[in-house]
C-alpha cells in the first residue's frame, strides 16, 4: 500500500506585494552578471533574482514605488517596464485562454 507521495510546490515571494505564490504563477526578473535587468521566463538565467505575480497592475506598481530599483540596487528605465508590462499582459492573457 505504497502512497503516491506528494510533490512539494516551489514557493516564491512576489517583490510587490510580499505574498508567496507558487513558482510558476509568477515571473522571474534577473539581473545578470553584467548588470542588465533582464525578463527570465525560463527562471534559470544565471543573475540575481526576484519574482513578480502575473498581473499588469503589479508592473505598474513596481515602477511607480521603484521596487526592482531597491531590489537591484540600480537604476532602472522605462523601457524595461514597458517590456514587462507587454509580457505580464500577455502571460495573463494565455492564462484565461487555458
Amino acid at each position: 500500500m505504497s502512497q503516491a507521495k506528494k510533490r512539494k510546490i516551489p514557493m516564491r515571494k512576489c517583490v510587490v506585494t510580499g505574498e508567496s505564490h507558487p513558482k510558476k504563477d509568477l515571473i522571474r526578473i534577473v539581473r545578470t552578471p553584467e548588470g542588465s535587468i533582464e525578463i527570465d521566463p525560463t527562471g534559470k538565467k544565471n543573475g540575481r533574482g526576484a519574482y513578480i505575480a502575473l498581473d499588469p497592475e503589479l508592473a505598474l506598481q513596481a515602477e511607480k514605488k521603484k521596487v526592482f530599483n531597491r531590489t537591484f540596487e540600480t537604476e532602472i528605465d522605462k523601457e524595461f517596464y514597458q517590456e514587462l508590462y507587454r509580457f505580464l499582459d500577455h502571460q495573463k492573457a494565455r492564462k484565461e485562454l487555458l
